[in-house]
């Protein structure tokens, strides 16, 4: 994986990049859809490509450990072949599915032993296992497997998961340099700095990571429910330290608002359910606000659900239509909501770039940043 560093804007930290891999270029700051189970929910990869066009997507470790397993993948030639997508794939390493399932799992030194949210059925993750389960699924970046803690967090428990987590660190890095390949191109891993909400953590954490000497650099254990000035002082803080002629990706983040945020304080990279996730509910994103679809008010408005056309849906499809799919409970409105929300976050990093290249981005956030903090 190679990183160039395009252009910095001289009023905040944010920068354009362009990382190149076997499976093509990632421009940016970019935003990846996330395909958890080896489908972006409720999206044909044909519409992925032709109408959100991201240059890349996220699936699952832990999801498609369970299903369909990894001989499966292994017998289709890898994830991008099983799912027919020839962009880039990034997989995380289900650390945060294990913390999610806090009721299922026991974390130990060793490794975490979780029951299957499926079956019952008990499995062990070790940062050993987690790397050669990534190397058959197959992605083009690979994810460190760490503990997030959650959030509020105990001073010395967020300290003890941190060392723990440098430790799996250091066992991903020897057990990758003994595990081969498994397909017909490369696959660089990201490390991950923890350390909760605490200054004094994080800065230890980043610099443990930086020395790592890793193709790039994650950021984990944000975004599990702090408040946001939180989440964008540890962003500001780790970003110092990280080196500056690599990626940095922020996990699991968030609305439209942190991530321009975000790219400000120098973050390249982002993914986050909450775009298809909300939009299943009703909810869509617009460069003016958010629109609750369900909401009485649409019921007779036959404008375009938006009159910017980011994707084909916002132009062929009236807010009252889509207000009545959902009324109904029909699985197109769902799609219809999912696909502009993508495509409204991709127009988002894109136009963010755009803004960077041209030296005038710090100005467009904030009057963006006002702009999206409304309901309509």
């Amino acid at each position: 994986m190679k990183f160039e560093l395009k252009a910095k804007d001289s009023q905040s930290k944010a920068r354009a990049g362009k990382i190149t891999t076997d499976h093509g270029v990632i421009e940016t700051p970019i935003f990846m859809p996330v395909g958890t189970v080896a489908s972006v929910k409720g999206v044909h990869q044909r519409e992925l490509k032709n109408d959100i066009n991201p240059d890349i997507i996220l699936g699952n470790t832990y999801h498609l450990y369970l299903r369909p397993q990894t001989p499966i993948l292994e017998k289709a030639g890898g994830l991008h072949k099983f799912m027919n997508w020839d962009r880039n794939i990034l997989t995380d390493s289900g650390g945060y599915q294990v913390y999610s399932l806090s009721s299922n799992r026991k974390i130990k030194e060793e490794g975490v032993k979780f029951k299957s949210h499926i079956d019952g059925s008990y499995h062990v993750f070790t940062p050993e296992n987690v790397m050669e389960i990534q190397r058959s699924i197959g992605a083009d970046i690979i994810m460190a497997f760490d503990e997030c803690t959650p959030y509020p967090c105990d001073y010395n428990y967020a300290k003890r998961s941190m060392h723990m987590t440098h430790r799996w660190l250091d066992r991903c890095i020897a057990h990758l340099d003994k595990t081969p390949l498994k397909y017909d191109y490369g696959q660089a891993f990201f490390p991950i700095v923890q350390g909760s909400t605490y200054k004094d953590l994080r800065m230890q954490s980043a610099e443990y990571i930086a020395n790592a000497g890793a193709v790039a650099n994650a950021i984990g254990g944000l975004s599990v429910g702090e408040p946001a000035e939180e989440m964008y002082a540890m962003t500001d803080v780790v970003c110092s330290i990280l080196p500056e002629d690599k990626p940095r990706y922020l996990m699991g983040v968030g609305t439209p608002i942190n991530i321009l945020e975000n790219i400000a304080l120098g973050v390249d990279m982002f993914d986050c359910v909450m775009p298809t996730r909300n939009a299943r509910n009703g909810m869509l994103f617009t460069a003016h606000g958010t629109i609750n679809i369900k909401n009485k008010k649409w019921e007779d408005d036959f404008s375009p659900i938006d009159e910017m056309g980011i994707t084909f849906v916002d132009t062929e499809y009236s807010k009252a239509y889509l207000r009545h799919l959902f009324t109904v409970n029909e699985l197109l409105g769902k799609q219809i909501a999912t696909i502009h929300n993508l495509g409204f976050y991709l127009w988002l990093v894109r136009e963010a770039r755009k803004h960077i290249l041209a030296g005038d981005f710090r100005e467009w956030k904030d009057k963006m940043v006002k702009q999206m903090d409304k309901r309509l």
